[in-house]
């Protein structure tokens, strides 16, 4: 993969899991302007600022990282293990290595789709891991698994009590061996039935986009990740909103995307103008929406502690440019700008190497973004007296 920077959420779980989060909690990558260098490419020169809280250079930590992976090579020892030392040693808290294996993953996830059987779940108060979402066509629906199913095992492993992180990532197998094709066993209880069901990963496509209407005419759009085309579906389902009516653009638990995405998702709602700038090894950097976007129509957007990256830049401009009331809670603060270095093994090393502000000059790392109207609890519900106030016809 060349040409992207990454805005990532953390990664300091186990290696491999880290991408079994899809789509439970989505983490991808941005591609802001396509003029990044090649993955593989290791860095040449020194930035005029480094990233803060760093000890030292982005550049500077690439070339360490780079070095210690062709050095183990060298010596016949491991170069990812070499190249994680590295950059654990760098202070980069967003840093982060993958296999060849865990980064193609990462790379399908952009493109909008997952290896998985298509379960959706959440831990009940009892710690009970509670089927919420059973995809359409997929192994999950073929079994006859249904949404209120409790999962009690995987592969064997009994999973009440364990956070949902960890069950995903149980379903989803381990970066290496978990392609379509290969078995998982669902230990299920619905009622008083216990039954045992052995599934085959799937790809399949991610619903990253989905459009409900509320009882009053509004319009709910509701992003999980910006993936590959997510812009352009907030964009017609702007369009096709009943003229004149509210819009809550619903980010919670959106934890990134794709950043052009995020911009097109922005140019919805913007006539042009600024959406964010950001610095790449000390070179500044801006982001503009389209013209044409509807200004006018009543807005609100809906965030939370998982509101991340490329959807937190999309609140801050948003919310900047006075073109939306924000209400929620204090969104996640991760706005560094990673950079993908191919290593000899074909593994991949992350770096930060920048950091992206809103239009005001906010910076979101390490702060997240303060809603206008701060609510724990019936945000949805917030949303729509807000919109009334906002001029809603309804």
């Amino acid at each position: 993969m060349s040409g992207r920077d990454l805005f990532c959420q953390p990664r300091r779980i186990r290696r491999g899991a880290a991408l079994t989060l899809l789509f439970a909690s989505v983490f991808v990558a941005g591609a802001a302007t396509g003029s990044f260098p090649d993955p593989g490419r290791k860095a040449t020169s020194s930035p005029s600022s480094a990233s803060s809280g760093d000890r030292s250079t982005p550049a500077s930590d690439q070339e360490e990282v780079t070095e210690a992976a062709e050095k183990a090579m060298a010596d016949g020892k491991s170069p990812m293990e070499a190249a994680e030392r590295a950059v654990s040693r760098s202070g980069d808290r967003w840093g982060a290595v993958y296999s060849q294996g865990e980064y193609e993953e990462f790379e399908e996830a952009l493109d909008g789709q997952y290896t998985g059987v298509g379960l959706w779940a959440r831990r009940e108060s009892d710690g009970r891991i509670e089927v919420t979402r059973v995809q359409s066509g997929s192994p999950a629906a073929a079994a006859g698994i249904r949404k209120g199913d409790l999962l009690r095992s995987v592969d064997g492993e009994k999973v009440d009590g364990r956070p949902v992180t960890e069950v995903v990532s149980l379903l989803r197998g381990d970066a290496e061996d978990a392609a379509a094709g290969t078995e998982v066993s669902l230990g299920l209880e619905r009622g008083t039935r216990a039954w045992s069901e052995t599934l085959r990963r799937a790809l399949l496509s991610t619903d990253s986009v989905t459009v409900s209407k509320l009882a009053d005419g509004v319009t709910v759009i509701k992003v999980d990740a910006f993936t590959k085309g997510a812009g352009d579906l907030v964009q017609a389902a702007v369009a096709q909103a009943p003229q004149g009516s509210g819009i809550v653009l619903d980010l919670r638990g959106n934890s990134g995307g794709l950043v052009t995405e995020a911009v097109t998702a922005a140019s919805a709602f913007l006539d042009g103008g600024l959406v964010a700038t950001y610095d790449v090894d000390g070179d500044e950097r801006a982001l503009h929406a389209e013209p044409g976007g509807d200004t006018t129509r009543p807005l609100v957007v809906l965030v939370d502690g998982g509101t991340m990256s490329a959807a937190e830049l999309l609140t801050g401009a948003l919310q900047d440019r006075g073109r939306a009331v924000v209400v929620g809670s204090q969104t996640f603060g991760k706005g560094s700008v990673q950079m993908p270095s191919r290593l000899p093994d074909g593994s991949v090393a992350e770096l930060t190497v920048g950091h992206y502000r809103t239009p005001s000059g906010r910076g979101v790392d390490g702060q997240g973004i303060t809603p206008d109207l701060d609510v724990d609890t019936q945000a949805l519900e917030q949303a729509e007296t807000v919109l009334s106030g906002l001029g809603d016809p309804s």
